[in-house]
């Protein structure tokens, strides 16, 4: 009876969402208390995400009673290597827009350890966020309301959950629902696994913060490899959130995701709702 209980969709959703959150807000202390330390902060972080997906791993495997197939190891490489380049990539493609527009301008280069930090920040928010909002969220709404509304509410929830941060704006949650919302649940329904999303969540914020030195979602992360010099419409530019809530970024991320989707068509990937199951 208890285990029925625990593998209603809603009981999933707010046992093992909100147990990921709450592991997510314990990775995000010790970033704060580690922050004059870097190698201690990736050090805490790294143990936190190793945590976080063995939670998640075992609630698959004794409370759903399934292989956990989105984390299985073979092909892991591949994939969690594809996120990587295409995250780094695209950031990189939307920087260099700018530089030819004349809104971007390298004036300087900082020391390599100057890059240390963003790589804590990118792995604690690459693993905890896919968990939540692909590996929870998504795949969970999924299985009863099918690919396309859930793909619409774990787009939604991901943006406004970027709300909190510190120089947050309803333009830069709005654009991460739709260009980081398409992409990465279109990533994990390609592949029907979470290290492509893992992958490419992770290189897009390393890039953005520890290479380019931007605000990732609102979040001032500090310097990076590149001093550089930003100017122009928040429009463009993103303004204090970030890159991520121009016009490029959301154009690029939109026209990704949307590639993505339509790979996940044709592969067969889209899972109906549960009454046309039924019917």
């Amino acid at each position: 009876m208890l285990l029925r209980i625990a593998q209603f969709p809603l009981t999933r959703l707010v046992v093992l969402g909100a147990g990921l959150y709450f592991l997510l807000g314990v990775k995000n202390g010790f970033r704060a208390q580690f922050a004059s330390a870097p190698w201690l902060a990736l050090a805490a972080v790294a143990a936190m995400s190793a945590l976080g997906l063995a939670v998640y791993t075992a609630f698959v495997r004794f409370v759903e009673r399934r292989p956990v197939s989105e984390l299985s190891l073979p092909g892991m490489g591949r994939e969690l290597g594809l996120g990587l380049l295409v995250g780094a990539v695209l950031y990189t493609l939307c920087v260099l827009i700018l530089m030819l527009l004349g809104n971007y301008q390298i004036i300087g280069l900082n020391p390599w350890s100057f890059m240390l930090p963003a790589v804590s920040m990118a792995l604690g928010s690459g693993v905890f966020e896919e968990l939540v909002y692909r590996g929870v969220l998504f795949r969970v709404v999924e299985e009863s309301l099918g690919s396309w509304i859930s793909l619409l509410v774990s787009s939604l929830v991901f943006g406004i959950a970027h709300l909190h941060n510190d120089n947050a704006t309803v333009i830069g949650a709005l654009s991460i629902s739709v260009e980081a919302g398409l992409l990465l649940a279109g990533a994990y329904m390609v592949t029907r696994r979470l290290w492509m999303s893992i992958g490419f969540h992770f290189a897009w914020n390393f890039t953005q913060s520890g290479i380019f030195s931007g605000n990732v979602s609102g979040n001032d992360t500090g310097q990076g490899l590149i001093k550089a010099s930003v100017q122009g419409s928040d429009w463009l530019t993103g303004g204090s959130f970030g890159l991520e809530a121009s016009m490029v970024a959301l154009l690029m991320g939109t026209a990704a995701g949307v590639a993505l989707l339509l790979m996940a068509v044709r592969r067969g990937n889209v899972m109906p709702p549960l009454w046309k199951h039924t019917n």
